[in-house]
């Protein structure tokens, strides 16, 4: 397996950054509709396999399940050429940093990506919630199943951020989350076989996931996904729920997560990873 020193690796991202800002504005959406989509099957995927798990295997294995099969989105997104937002809150900074590109070069890719990392997570969750979250009768009416009643508990976890301390975890969930998922990228960009990425990408992804960090692209199908099975849960499924379900709507998805979560994935990814590796290695990349 071939192996890139870390000064070769940081110059590659910026040189992706730049090449990230050039795509056309409909290939951003595309490309981020793309990532969207496969975040969210692997967070469909960490669903599933989730459910269950803690009442037999204790909550500290059912995490490290949920972590350990959550990375199939971002290995996907790295080894397909998809444009993540959380990821581009690195590589598009790094090409600035370089005189590469314009700071509104960056916003403009940060926002036609975040747009379409939003639209690929809801046709996901809207595609689990008529799907494996639900079991239609014949009159088709639509009973939650038990892989639906543990999306609604994940979307209900992750809305339950309220008042300014909470709000405060959320952020710092956040950065921590985008701190791992951008050295995730550093390590597939530091292998040329597909592998080598693979590997590199998966341990840092499943840390973030098993820590029970925020990220803010798997949020927009965890919740959404949560709220569209809501419907189908029975009378006995929402006492069981308990009454934090009333917290669940499209309001509090942005006031209660989503917002404050993207503030804390652009410093994680931004500040934590590239300026600092920007900081660490300016001198050898710019004398290259």
């Amino acid at each position: 397996m071939v192996f890139h020193p870390p000064v070769s690796i940081i110059s590659k991202v910026g040189d992706a950054g730049k090449g990230k800002c050039a795509l056309p504005a409909w290939n951003m959406l595309l490309r981020g509709f793309m990532a969207g989509a496969y975040i969210a099957m692997g967070a469909a995927l960490a669903t599933v396999c989730v459910t269950g798990t803690a009442a037999f295997l204790g909550a500290g294995v059912a995490k490290l399940v949920l972590g350990a099969v959550f990375p199939v989105g971002l290995i996907i997104i790295v080894l397909t050429g998809a444009e993540l937002f959380t990821g581009d809150a690195m590589f598009a900074p790094m090409a600035a940093f370089k005189h590469k590109i314009s700071w509104a070069a960056v916003l403009n890719l940060w926002v036609w990506v975040y747009i379409g990392n939003l639209i690929g997570s809801l046709v996901f969750a809207y595609l689990m919630s008529v799907g494996p979250l639900v079991s239609i009768s014949a009159t088709g009416t639509a009973t939650a199943t038990a892989f639906g009643v543990t999306a609604v508990s994940i979307a209900m976890g992750k809305t339950s951020y309220i008042g300014g301390f909470a709000l405060w975890s959320a952020f710092c969930k956040a950065v921590c989350c985008n701190w791992l998922v951008n050295l995730a990228i550093l390590l597939g960009i530091c292998a040329d076989d597909a592998i080598g990425k693979i590997v590199g990408i998966w341990f840092p992804i499943m840390a973030f996931v098993a820590s029970g960090f925020e990220h803010c692209v798997a949020n927009m199908y965890f919740i959404p996904a949560g709220i569209l099975t809501m419907p189908a849960l029975t009378a006995d499924q929402v006492a069981g729920l308990g009454p934090k379900l009333a917290n669940l709507n499209w309001v509090t998805m942005w006031t209660n997560n989503i917002i404050i979560v993207t503030i804390g994935n652009i410093v994680g990814g931004l500040v934590f990873v590239g300026v600092l590796y920007w900081i660490s290695f300016k001198k050898d990349i710019l004398a290259e």
